[in-house]
């Protein structure tokens, strides 16, 4: 079985020591290849007293993919003066260099699926690269329009029609065409996740839905339609349900997926319930993506105390994902008939 990629984020963040810890949990089921530095990677075991051989490769075929060691693939060379803790526009430049070597894999089809530790926007942002996070990057270097950002822990799955701008600029952006694309990716990835029929909750903009129109139009001129439109493509959608009520909704069970117009009204939800279990998952690209729901966290960084929970599930989703269909499990929540 051909492994998962996983680049390990930001040098100066947690993402190498979550990911020498991922990769020695007992239980963690899928081959894995990461991508990074090994001076950096060999460092993180030390820090956090991780039992594991750090092994340098130069392609996939080279992954010893036995228990005990970590297989590396080495992109570019660190500087001996990064601090752990700190931006960094070399740290932010090697993070890129990681997701861009995975990327090329996930495409070539040398690995399943790529899983990726957190990366810091401000560091991308200093090293003249113009992307406001991995998502961006991912789509550019895919060549892919149509994506999305769903978030998803073990009661909550949230998909994202707005994601990395800011409030003022996302209610711009909303557009019925948008909100029906967003719906098709969401069905289109679920199905292929082991839902023969997903039911979709799309959540409203405004307070009470617009109250039919007396706190904005928004919900009764721009989403309305698009849910209508799905439904008549054979989409199980509805909506747009009242935001304050439909992701408890969703988390009892009567809804398998939300989506949610804007950033934090989608992910407050899912984080709430637990950073150290959700996921993000990448939605419309050519290949299998998940990461960490959790940022670099550079107060936590040189400790060795960072959870791995988190990085540890991600892993699990992309080989759930790329499984064969009768035996995947990473989106099969709250079953029903």
């Amino acid at each position: 079985m051909k492994p998962l990629a996983l680049t390990m984020g930001d040098p100066n963040g947690i993402g190498p020591e979550i990911t020498v810890k991922a990769c020695a949990d007992p239980t963690r089921r899928p081959p894995v290849v990461v991508i990074g530095d090994p001076e950096a990677l060999d460092r993180a075991c030390r820090t956090t007293d991780t039992a594991l051989t750090v092994r340098p490769i130069d392609t996939v075929a080279e992954a010893a993919l036995t228990p005990g060691v970590l297989d590396v693939l080495t992109v570019g060379t660190l500087p001996s003066d990064l601090a752990p803790g700190t931006v960094d526009a070399r740290a932010g430049a090697a993070s890129y260099r990681y997701v861009r070597r995975g990327i090329a894999l996930a495409l070539s089809g040398e690995v399943r699926a790529l899983t990726t530790a957190p990366i810091n926007k401000e560091a991308l942002r200093l090293a003249g690269l113009p992307y406001p996070g991995h998502t961006e990057i991912l789509a550019d270097l895919s060549g892919t329009s149509h994506y999305a950002m769903m978030m998803a822990n073990d009661e909550l799955r949230v998909v994202l029609v707005t994601v990395h701008q800011s409030l003022r600029t996302a209610l711009d952006a909303l557009t019925t065409a948008r909100e029906l694309e967003i719906i098709r990716l969401t069905d289109r990835t679920l199905r292929a996740g082991g839902r023969d029929r997903p039911r979709i909750a799309v959540a409203a903009l405004n307070p009470h839905a617009g109250e039919n129109g007396l706190f904005g139009r928004e919900d009764l001129d721009v989403i309305q339609p698009a849910v209508r439109a799905a439904r008549e493509e054979g989409i199980d959608a509805s909506g747009p349900w009242p935001a304050d009520t439909v992701f408890m909704r969703a988390r009892a069970g009567e809804f398998d997926v939300v989506v949610a117009q804007y950033h934090d009204q989608g992910l407050i939800p899912v984080k709430y319930l637990g950073l150290e279990h959700g996921v993000n998952i990448t939605i419309g690209l050519p290949f299998v993506r998940t990461s960490v729901d959790h940022g670099t966290a550079f107060d936590l960084a040189g400790r060795g105390t960072a959870d791995h929970t988190s990085l540890l599930t991600a892993l699990h989703q992309a080989d759930d994902l790329t499984a064969d269909p009768e035996d995947r499990r990473g989106l099969r929540l709250h079953a029903h008939p």
